[in-house]
């Protein structure tokens, strides 16, 4: 009897110690999922040739890919313009560049690829305007591009993202006649803060977006069609069930789309080399009150109300899923998903080798085909 309280007494603390562990890393596997991610160095300059106007990058699937770029880099230029890959061997890839690098000009070697290649409205030579919207949590900024017709287009940037995400879009809505309305939500680093500074993932931020559809309702839109690119594929789907603006939505244009982000989790944490039960466990804790609070949430975040494939019959506008194969950040899985569950509503053509959110630069004509076909066949362009 001695030996086995002697043993219970070493057994209880390891018990505790291990539950303790497990909750340690739990709450910081959730505490990654709804924190705002912080730009992070994920290429490296190898070399610039100023007189060719060239740059050489280390070689990953991304600083590969054929078409138009960016890059954040730190020294004098900040955000620099990629054209064609000119010559790759296996470690190195070497890039025209559309932005003038004077000679003798600080460029240091940590960078991060990026698919916004636009970084001001300004880039785009088209009238803008810079506005606030009024939201639950606060005045949010905006652009808006004007255009001749009553159907405005609202734009919604993913997570770690910024308007800016979006610009690409613009051009080839302007020219269907569609107004353009790109705005921020909260914890973006451009709109208010909750409270936790934490993303609900498309469970809250839906509301700026509700509030966006109501300052374009009272500035002379009619009908709107939400675009939504990666998370902001999410908060406009989200948006589309929820909002009491609901009858004024007319479609849905997702790029690279969160559609259930149990699929999307569970893939991250893969690639990431998280193991089973973490990713399951995370996201229990983030559904559970006191447990989303310990993780960094402001809320209960509701896994089931952010799976739009389960919800697929509470849709009903069309929609034009635009993502490519080799996504390799958000997996194709849950779109095609939902095409298959609503083939009545869901257009949505073949796209491969580019990745996440970067079809518009590896394929832009296809892209923008793609979406002026089905603006067209919908009779939304001012066109048709």
């Amino acid at each position: 009897m001695k030996s086995l309280r002697h043993a219970v007494a070493l057994l209880v603390p390891a018990l505790l110690a291990l539950g303790a562990s497990m909750a340690f890393l739990v709450f910081g596997v959730a505490r990654r999922v709804v924190t705002p991610m912080r730009r992070g160095v994920d290429t490296e300059i190898l070399a610039v040739d100023t007189g060719a106007q060239t740059i050489e990058l280390t070689r990953t699937v991304d600083t590969e890919l054929p078409g138009r770029y960016g890059l954040f880099t730190t020294g004098t230029y900040g955000y620099v313009k990629l054209g064609a890959v000119l010559s790759a061997d296996a470690v190195s890839v070497r890039r025209k560049l559309l932005t003038q690098i004077e000679p003798g000009a600080q460029v240091d070697r940590g960078a991060a690829f990026s698919g916004y290649y636009y970084s001001a409205p300004s880039e785009l030579h088209l009238p803008s305007q810079n506005v606030l919207i009024g939201s639950p949590s606060g005045p949010c900024p905006a652009w808006y591009f004007p255009a001749a017709s009553s159907t405005w287009v609202i734009q919604v940037h993913g997570r770690g993202a910024t308007r800016v995400e979006c610009l690409r879009a613009v051009p080839v809505l302007h020219a269907a006649g569609l107004p353009n309305l790109v705005v921020s939500y909260r914890n973006d680093s451009e709109a208010p803060r909750s409270r936790a500074g934490a993303y609900a993932l498309g469970a809250s931020e839906w509301r700026d977006v509700d509030a966006a559809i109501a300052y374009a309702l009272r500035h002379g839109a009619e009908r709107v069609i939400l675009m939504g690119w990666s998370m902001g594929g999410a908060v406009a789907l989200q948006t589309a069930v929820n909002s009491g603006h609901r009858d004024r939505i007319v479609g849905l244009i997702l790029e690279s789309p969160v559609v259930d982000w149990r699929t999307v989790l569970r893939y991250q944490a893969r690639i990431a080399r998280v193991r089973a039960p973490l990713p399951g466990l995370a996201m229990s804790a983030l559904e559970r009150p006191l447990t989303a609070r310990l993780s960094g949430a402001d809320d209960a975040i509701s896994f089931d109300r952010l799976d739009m494939v389960a919800r697929a019959a509470e849709l009903s506008v069309p929609i034009l899923i635009l993502h490519s194969a080799d996504d390799g950040f958000v997996p194709i899985d849950s779109s095609s998903a939902l095409r298959d569950a609503r083939p009545d509503l869901v257009t949505m053509p073949e796209f491969s080798v580019a990745r996440h959110t970067k079809i518009w630069n590896y394929d832009q004509t296809g892209w923008s085909d793609a979406i002026t076909q089905w603006l067209d066949a919908r009779g939304f362009s001012a066109s048709a």
